[in-house]
């Protein structure tokens, strides 16, 4: 159950999340309902996997993402973006451990033990949470830190390179998790030498690098994680 929140909170807020739900979403009122409403329809499934009758943790979890979606698009709170979101998803998780701790599946008190174990007896949870990750969840988290850290932003998400950046990332993931870390860096070669000749010229380059060894970082790291869990 402890993993399949997890995975919940990625599908249901990142994979899910397409870019003009994500736009509406910053809008109005109307676009934060459906997009919690997705949530808590993901969570209510993966939750049914362990308890189908798990509805108290299922609602306070959506009715909490609602709360905190619904505050970010009423109150900035004089914070910038990058803190915002760090803030934003801190809260989300914060909720899901308050939720599984209330519902007997792990404890405050021994949260680190609890989580240990996990890893190991639902392996195929953990492959399906690091996959998971790599994909929009990550495009998301290296925008926002890119643009926060290089230029103090709100990120740009007009990007060229989304899908291609997913695929990589998702066959570095592997690589790496199957022992073959020395072939993860020539996955995105490609992409450098076709965008070589761009790079000197973009206003963006900085930004640009950052996002790439960020994502190749990412991606190795998620699969050294599974490597590990494998072994």
């Amino acid at each position: 159950m402890i993993i399949a929140m997890f995975l919940a909170h990625l599908v249901g807020d990142y994979i899910l999340q397409w870019d003009n739900l994500a736009a509406w979403k910053s809008r109005e009122i109307k676009g934060v309902l459906v997009h919690s409403g997705i949530v808590f329809a993901v969570t209510w499934a993966l939750a049914a996997v362990f308890d189908p009758f798990w509805w108290q943790g299922v609602v306070f979890i959506g009715a909490m993402h609602l709360l905190i979606d619904v505050s970010q698009l009423k109150f900035d709170f004089g914070l910038p973006p990058m803190v915002r979101f760090f803030g934003d998803q801190l809260a989300h998780l914060v909720v899901i451990v308050i939720a599984l701790d209330f519902g007997g599946y792990l404890s405050f008190s021994s949260i680190v033990s609890d989580l240990a174990t996990v890893l190991h007896s639902e392996r195929l949870w953990v492959y399906l949470l690091g996959y998971a990750f790599v994909t929009m969840p990550a495009w998301v988290l290296i925008k926002f830190l890119a643009y926060g850290l290089l230029k103090g932003t709100a990120p740009e998400f007009d990007d060229n390179h989304k899908y291609a950046g997913i695929l990589e990332r998702l066959l570095i993931t592997t690589l790496v998790a199957t022992g073959q870390i020395l072939l993860a860096p020539l996955v995105v070669v490609p992409r450098f030498v076709l965008d070589f000749s761009q790079i000197g010229r973009s206003r963006n380059n900085e930004v640009y690098l950052f996002e790439l060894l960020t994502s190749l970082a990412l991606a190795i790291a998620i699969g050294l994680a599974l490597n590990r869990l494998l072994n």
